[in-house]
């Protein structure tokens, strides 16, 4: 699967009831787009992939309930926690001029004003009024970035970066993050 034809949507929570229906854990919890897909990609922790016909689909308080075609028993579903869910571009309404999709900005590389790194974009959780980024990389802290104009500046998809202005009370602490490097 080309990193272009797929947008990655969310996860596999957890097997909901007996007969292999799913709830999926989408970074916008707000998305409607598993209410409008007839089939979805699934990326399993093994690495195998698999594309799902969607039987059915409805909303539930954080998370969306499907039936995928095949899947048929708890069993069946449980084998199906912690994978990630894509669906087709080409299934999608395209963006705006100027927008994108939230799991675009998986995968970006994120840089600071002066262009050093800072991570990469590995997650994005949608739990208060605006998502929020989480950047991770090598030897360093986990970064929680707000995505709002005040923390990130700048997003770049075809050039795959993201330019952020961490918040106030990281950069005061420099790049180890409170109490690294003190000796205690």
């Amino acid at each position: 699967m080309s990193a272009l034809a797929c947008l990655e949507l969310g996860y596999v929570a957890r097997a909901h009831g007996l007969r292999g229906e799913v709830a999926v854990r989408a970074f916008d919890p707000a998305s409607e787009t598993l209410g409008t897909v007839e089939r979805v990609r699934l990326r399993l922790r093994s690495g195998e992939e698999r594309e799902y016909a969607v039987e059915s689909f409805r909303p539930a308080n954080k998370e969306d309930l499907l039936y995928f075609e095949g899947v048929e028993s708890r069993t069946a579903a449980e084998a199906l926690v912690g994978a990630k869910v894509f669906v087709y571009r080409e299934d999608l309404e395209p963006p705006e001029e100027g927008e994108f999709f939230q799991g675009d900005l998986v995968g970006l590389a994120a840089v600071d004003e002066q262009g050093a790194s800072l991570g990469t974009v590995e997650e994005v959780w949608a739990t208060g009024e605006v998502p929020n980024l989480v950047i991770r990389a090598k030897g360093r802290p986990e970064l929680v970035v707000p995505f709002a104009d005040e923390f990130v500046p700048a997003v770049d998809v075809p050039a795959g970066r993201i330019v952020i202005r961490p918040p106030e009370y990281l950069e005061a602490d420099g790049p180890e993050g409170p109490g690294d490097g003190d000796g205690g």
